[in-house]
């Protein structure tokens, strides 16, 4: 963890990265099972669902891909799209990953490229 000392030579100040709201579906293959979940930072999170470390549901069942997201203003609304998401019936998740993504590829590669890790 990299971090600041400060004068008084004990206390170390962490840099927090920007939190970007963010809801999102994760799915272990095409039309497989999915997981729907919220995060202030996308990049840092699949990456932990990718390792195994995300929640014990992602790890148990292998549900690492990214197939949808969709950012907000603030934690609030994030939060309540994904209550709303997660009341959906099965096939209108599939209708809302294949409206942009129909061949469910995993978007976690083009995150990388723009939302920083740290």
């Amino acid at each position: 963890m990299t971090g600041i000392t400060d004068s008084a030579g004990g206390r170390r100040y962490t840099p927090r990265m920007a939190r970007h709201p963010c809801v999102y579906i994760l799915a272990s293959q095409r039309n497989g099972t999915l997981y729907i979940g919220v995060t202030g930072n996308i990049a840092m999170r699949i990456m932990l669902h990718k390792e195994g470390k995300g929640s014990a549901f992602t790890r148990k069942y292998k549900v690492d891909r990214l197939v949808w997201y969709e950012f907000h203003q603030d934690f609030g609304f994030a939060i309540e799209r994904e209550k709303r998401l997660k009341n959906w019936h099965r096939q209108w998740k599939i209708n809302l990953i294949e409206r942009t993504k129909p061949g469910w590829e995993d978007l976690f590669e083009t995150i990388q490229m723009w939302a920083p890790i740290g």
